[in-house]
């Protein structure tokens, strides 16, 4: 269930949310409030759901808090949920998509070039980025285009499903990539990094502690988790 022990100040936040989980044991949907420097909502969760955000959601207000800006990794339903406030992209996490989908070495070309304008993303704004993917989309039209057929079932699949998709993922998430860039007076990050810290921190702790029970690896995170001490500054 949420941290009930925390003291909560009804104000105006910028969250970051995200879920992790460790290994097969349990997962965390864990919201943060930037400028508080705290995790002010903690939930067990099965998977990364849009419900677990939503209670997140319902949970903070409750008590007292206004979400003015949140950053996440970029599930569109989760992105639904909260699309009445800015929404930024995290930048980090539409890194990995497109490493997901042309690997770190691309080979072909428009793939080369794709990754290069994507190596970009934290350097320039949302007009230029706008304009360099658009112009690689025309000069790679046709290419993206080009389709492979079966032999023996006569059907078709696009030969470079792969590169349309990195593709498609910068065409979806560009109108939340340059969100923290709009709104300069609330100081959203464009990374969840101060949460993926934290989560890289507890599963090391975890990994070294490998021996101890699920019940007690619970507590202990749940406790790292929710404490406010400076001391656990990620």
């Amino acid at each position: 269930m949420p941290v009930k022990e925390q003291h909560h100040i009804p104000q105006p936040i910028v969250a970051i949310a995200d879920v992790t989980f460790f290994k097969r044991d349990f997962g965390l949907c864990v919201i943060r409030a930037l400028h508080l420097k705290t995790n002010i909502y903690t939930q067990e969760v099965q998977s990364e759901s849009v419900d677990a955000y939503r209670q997140g959601r319902i949970d903070l207000e409750k008590r007292g808090y206004t979400i003015q800006a949140i950053v996440l990794d970029g599930r569109p339903g989760v992105r639904q949920l909260f699309s009445d406030i800015p929404i930024q992209m995290c930048h980090f996490h539409q890194k990995q998509i497109i490493v997901r989908y042309l690997t770190n070495n691309p080979k072909l070309e428009a793939g080369i070039e794709l990754k290069k304008i994507m190596a970009t993303l934290c350097q320039t704004n949302e007009k230029e980025f706008t304009k360099d993917l658009h112009d690689w989309h025309q000069k790679w039209s046709s290419f993206l285009k080009e389709r492979t057929t079966e032999t023996f079932t006569g059907k078709w699949f696009y030969t470079h499903k792969r590169l349309r998709s990195a593709y498609r993922s910068l065409k979806i998430n560009l109108p939340y990539l340059f969100t923290y860039q709009k709104y300069p007076k609330l100081n959203i990050p464009n990374t969840t990094n101060a949460l993926d810290g934290c989560f890289a921190y507890l599963k090391e702790l975890v990994r070294v502690h490998r021996g101890i029970n699920k019940a007690l690896k619970r507590k202990i995170i749940l406790e790292i988790l929710t404490k406010t001490d400076p001391v656990f500054r990620y």
